[in-house]
């Protein structure tokens, strides 16, 4: 049994399925909360904007890169959170 769960969306003007994993599903409706967009409005920009080869692959990015995003020293602090340790930079 599978643990992907595939959804509809409209891209601009066509429908297509994505197959993702339940935590990535929560994860893009959180995005979709936190930005009051639609489902189909974030997945129509990540496809205008994506390099990846398919559609599922670009979304997995999408949501990667937005929390990575919002993970910075700045957001950690404001959350109470990292005030211990310092994480190390990798740029």
């Amino acid at each position: 049994m599978s643990t992907l769960i595939s959804r509809n969306v409209t891209l601009s003007d066509r429908r297509t399925s994505i197959r993702l994993e339940p935590e990535m599903w929560d994860a893009l409706a959180e995005i979709c909360n936190r930005e009051s967009r639609s489902l189909h409005d974030i997945c129509t920009q990540i496809d205008r904007e994506r390099t990846q080869s398919g559609l599922t692959a670009g979304v997995r990015v999408f949501i990667l890169n937005y929390f990575r995003a919002a993970a910075t020293e700045e957001g950690h602090t404001a959350a109470s959170h990292g005030n211990s340790v310092k994480a190390p930079s990798y740029e």
